[in-house]
């Protein structure tokens, strides 16, 4: 598959699975809550699942973190 997830995509998801808050990660990467929120929302969408959980998770799976 590889590299289905844009370089801020892949920030957001890195710093999701360090168990980063969407606060936390909007602070870090200097983007409002809103954005992280619409780039999480963006890989769920691509990923056709329905939690951020399970989107780290089939990225792991794949090896896109």
């Amino acid at each position: 598959m590889g590299n289905i997830l844009t370089k801020r995509e892949k920030d957001v998801f890195e710093l999701l699975v360090q168990n980063k808050s969407t606060r936390e990660i909007a602070l870090e990467l200097n983007i409002s809550e809103k954005t992280v929120r619409n780039h999480i929302s963006n890989v769920m969408q691509k990923l056709e699942v329905k939690t951020r959980y399970q989107a780290v998770i089939e990225l792991l799976k794949i090896g896109e973190l």
